[in-house]
């Protein structure tokens, strides 16, 4: 993936997200495995660090997301087939592609939905 942001502006965006009280964070013990941020019923992000990967923590933040709603959407890239694998595991429906001409790293992306 291009680097499309400055790290500046990453932390920028990383630290409005937990202001806003968008973001929620998996821990065991003292370290961070993962998070995911949503904003209403967008998931922004979702991120598991790769030695917590396979363990559930993912699944366990996602899950954590469909208790608190009865709508969620999503996005990810095309290439990512195992975010696609993922997400359809658990019950999200694709519902568009495209081009990616209107995301900021222009590569050709899937929206996901899930229904309670």
């Amino acid at each position: 993936m291009p680097r499309l942001h400055s790290r500046a502006e990453d932390l920028s965006f990383a630290g409005l997200m937990i202001d806003r009280g968008w973001t929620v964070v998996a821990e065991r013990g003292a370290r961070i495995e993962g998070f995911v941020a949503r904003d209403g019923a967008l998931i922004q992000s979702l991120y598991v660090a790769a030695g917590a990967r396979g363990r559930g923590c993912g699944s366990a933040l996602l899950e954590r997301m469909k208790r608190e709603a009865d709508y969620l959407n999503l996005w990810t890239f095309e290439a990512n087939t195992g975010a696609q694998r993922f997400y359809e595991r658990h019950g999200f429906t694709e519902v568009e592609r495209t081009s990616g001409a209107g995301n900021d790293e222009k590569l050709p992306d899937i929206r996901y939905e899930w229904r309670a």
